[in-house]
């Protein structure tokens, strides 16, 4: 590759261009489902692919990447749940630190455990900063992660975490209300948090709708991700990519 992962997403932020990124859980799908959905994602001019979940039970990783790989040119993102999903087979990966909670393990411990793996990959190791905003249900990725979500009104909380952990280092920050959030994380949260970094920001979970990507986007995200609602229906990749692509390139 001649470029890497992380410069497209930087060299997109800076020409104000959003990005939308597709989900997909291994556990979730199989090679005739991917197939149908790649077709949708290449039409409608989806950006990254981000691959993952919170568990990962099956042994698809592996053969989802390659699937994607022999089918499109979209990049694939790694957005692991856990040290043992990491696969060559990914362009790039998010090595994300758990910096909306408190417990150590997901703050470094279990990077300690995944270096040599991470680094024998090859992959692009993209340090995030991950934080979760409370989406209004109890999520998989709160339970996993035995972290108190950030309250969904608590801006500043948010925007002195994010800018924390920009200071300390990440390339990206992360906020993610989680699969299944009742409710999207607020457009003054984004704005506030927006504002206060310059690294590429990243917005997922509980967007179900392509206005809601729209706004989010307009209020500073600078990538959607949606994983829950294409899952529901898969035709929604167009509308949320055409509304993400939709937004207006602010000039200077």
């Amino acid at each position: 590759m001649t470029k890497g992962i992380y410069q497209s997403l930087t060299d997109r932020k800076q020409l104000g261009k959003k990005s939308f990124a597709v989900l997909i859980d291994p556990d979730k799908v199989n090679d005739a489902s991917m197939a149908s959905l790649i077709d949708l994602a290449v039409a409608s001019k989806v950006d990254y692919f981000l691959v993952g979940g919170s568990l990962v039970i099956s042994n698809y990783l592996d053969d989802c990447l390659r699937f994607i790989k022999k089918s499109c040119n979209i990049p694939t993102i790694l957005f692991p749940g856990s040290p043992s999903q990491v696969s060559k087979y990914a362009d790039a990966l998010l090595y994300l630190s758990l910096i909306s909670g408190r417990n150590a393990d997901l703050l470094i411990g279990q990077h300690v455990i995944s270096a040599p793996v991470v680094k024998q990959s090859g992959l692009e190791v993209m340090p995030t900063g991950y934080m979760v905003i409370d989406g209004g249900a109890p999520t998989t990725v709160s339970y996993i992660s035995n972290a108190t979500p950030i309250p969904s009104d608590k801006n500043e909380i948010a925007m002195c975490t994010a800018m924390a952990g920009e200071m300390l280092g990440m390339k990206l920050i992360y906020m993610d209300a989680g699969s299944g959030a009742r409710r999207a994380i607020t457009e003054e949260m984004i704005t506030k948090v927006a504002q206060s970094i310059e690294v590429p920001l990243i917005i997922g979970g509980g967007i179900t709708d392509p206005e809601k990507a729209y706004l989010n986007c307009k209020a500073g995200a600078d990538v959607i991700v949606v994983g829950n609602a294409i899952e529901k229906d898969p035709n929604l990749i167009k509308e949320m990519a055409a509304a993400v692509h939709s937004v207006p390139v602010k000039v200077g």
